[in-house]
């Protein structure tokens, strides 16, 4: 009898985020475990407990993933997890907490691609200047270090000023060994100053919350991309709609962004890990450079299909019929 897919799902928490565990059953694990409030000191006996369980086949069908909201702390967590392992018992690990990895990912792999796509493949995201509005939380946070790590001039910004802003990118930087900046988003007159000399802009601010205003984008006069997360109406960037997938956005010589784009991609770059998770022939470890990875991967597939449906289709423009005579 084959050994059933098992996925231990720990979490600083209260509770795991029912999104992770719709993830965790469509790809394909069979019993999905959640513990809760559990502390860094837990780790190590879990983990033991995890892995000492299972011969090899058993092993091969055992993964721990790692939630919560603190971004450092899932971070600590995942180290103190491998570290806890002992050879050859061994599973892989994952950790995404409050789906903040897979979606900064995903949102600097859009960002990414529409800067490449605008402005031609040499032109990524090395020598822009990326301002983050709402950078202090989960997300705004990892997508300023992928973005960093990318290249990138990385600006921080918070509304409750610049002390919180400075403390929030020396406190993650140092965590992750990148250099990034902080800039006051307390009021109108700071969150123009910062866009007037921005190249990227993301809005990772709460939903339903709208931070940049029409009137704000007109000092935007260098933007080339604006990348919204919030799904909630108002968008939280004027003009972004949440379809919106590299779209020029209206005053401005950028494009936007927006939400449900972003996500498609973060639901594609999860759904990867935990399959990687289950097909790896040796145990992986998954963190934020992983989701990067898997969404540039993604993205990349993806318009190399579009290209190629666009270049079969005949000089009339109309899509190519299938061999059963149907329109593709």
């Amino acid at each position: 009898m084959e050994r059933p897919y098992i996925l231990h799902m720990f979490t600083p928490g209260h509770q795991i985020s029912p999104f992770d565990i719709n993830m965790a059953a469509d790809a394909g694990y069979q019993i999905i475990v959640p513990y809760c409030e559990v502390g860094l000191d837990s780790i190590k006996g879990l983990t033991q407990d995890t892995i000492f369980s299972r011969g090899p086949k058993g092993l091969a069908r055992t993964g721990i993933f790692i939630g919560g909201r603190d971004v450092r702390l899932a971070a600590d967590m995942l180290k103190r997890a491998e570290s806890s392992m002992v050879k050859p018992f061994v599973v892989s690990l994952m950790a995404d907490p409050s789906g903040a990895f897979t979606t900064a990912a995903a949102l600097v792999a859009c960002v990414e691609q529409a800067l490449r796509r605008q402005h031609g493949q040499g032109h990524g995201l090395a020598g822009q200047r990326v301002v983050i509005l709402g950078g202090t939380g989960p997300v705004g946070r990892i997508a300023a270090v992928i973005a960093a790590q990318a290249g990138a001039e990385v600006l921080l910004s918070s509304r409750n000023g610049i002390d919180a802003a400075d403390d929030a990118a020396r406190e993650t930087g140092a965590r992750f060994g990148v250099a990034l900046h902080g800039v006051s988003g307390g009021d109108p007159a700071a969150v123009r100053a910062s866009l007037a000399e921005a190249d990227v802009l993301l809005a990772c601010a709460a939903a339903g919350v709208q931070v940049v205003s029409p009137e704000t984008l007109v000092v935007a006069k260098r933007l080339k991309v604006a990348a919204d997360v919030n799904a909630v109406p108002p968008e939280g960037i004027a003009g972004v709609g949440v379809m919106d997938d590299a779209v020029p956005l209206a005053g401005t010589a950028a494009v936007g962004i927006g939400a449900l784009a972003v996500g498609n991609v973060k639901y594609h770059t999860q759904h990867r890990l935990l399959l990687l998770m289950q097909q790896a022939e040796e145990a992986v470890v998954l963190s934020f450079p992983e989701a990067f990875f898997a969404a540039r991967e993604f993205l990349a597939e993806k318009f190399a299909v579009n290209a190629t449906a666009k270049s079969a289709e005949p000089a009339t423009g109309k899509s190519a019929e299938t061999p059963t005579g149907k329109r593709a």
